[in-house]
């Protein structure tokens, strides 16, 4: 059973929500502001946020900035913003996809259903990659640099597992799109960009190279 919190004011969508996304599966949770929320996620553990923007005690996108300082659940943002540059601030937040209302309950359910799969365990019986001064143990989902802990999002660890299995090697952007969001489906490029600037400006001075007109490389030095 997968938990889903929703943070929805409109009380017709939430309930439309619920329904199209509610199953033997998945068990949501509705709530109509802010402060409902973010005390719901302090006594419940779920595996996928589903967060408006615009709620009446506040932004979905600071709410989203400050849960991303101790927590790395998924997250999908709903806004009527079709601006690039709205989407793109709540991609630099670290939300993990989002969907521009009015929105087919049918495509947010195939998002929902690839976030979910993305954030599912691995498969056991790797050992940590160690790239001084990285440490990356993708099973654990432990990330060091010089022994520091770096949090990264689910996009971002997938990004980063990508890159470190096959380093030395250019994946073509529509390669990333493709593996992270499983086929790559109603996901624009400003994701990839985004997530690779984050991955980036959490890691330092790791070698992930941009190879420009192909796709980026974590580069063997």
């Amino acid at each position: 059973m997968k938990n889903i919190l929703l943070i929805e004011d409109d009380a017709p969508l939430g309930r439309g929500i619920c329904l199209a996304l509610g199953s033997g599966e998945l068990e949501l949770t509705l709530c109509r502001t802010l402060a409902q929320g973010w005390q719901t996620l302090q006594n419940s553990r779920f595996d996928l946020l589903i967060l408006d923007v615009n709620l009446p005690d506040g932004s979905g996108l600071d709410f989203l900035q400050k849960l991303r300082r101790t927590s790395a659940v998924p997250v999908l943002i709903l806004t009527a913003n079709d601006l690039e540059s709205d989407q793109v601030a709540g991609l630099e937040l670290g939300a993990d996809d989002y969907v521009t209302k009015p929105f087919s309950l049918a495509v947010l359910r195939a998002r929902v259903h690839n976030l979910l799969r993305r954030g599912a365990a691995p498969a056991a019986g790797r050992t940590a990659v160690e790239l001084p001064p990285f440490s990356f143990d993708f099973d654990a989902m432990i990330y060091t640099r010089d022994g520091e802990s770096i949090e990264l999002s689910k996009t971002e660890q997938r990004l980063l597992r990508l890159l470190v299995e096959n380093r030395g090697q250019t994946l073509t952007r529509e390669q990333l799109l493709d593996r992270i969001w499983d086929g790559g489906a109603f996901v624009d490029e400003n994701a990839l960009s985004v997530a690779v600037r984050r991955l980036r400006t959490k890691l330092g001075d790791a070698p992930v190279k941009t190879v420009y007109g192909l796709g980026y490389t974590w580069e063997v030095r």
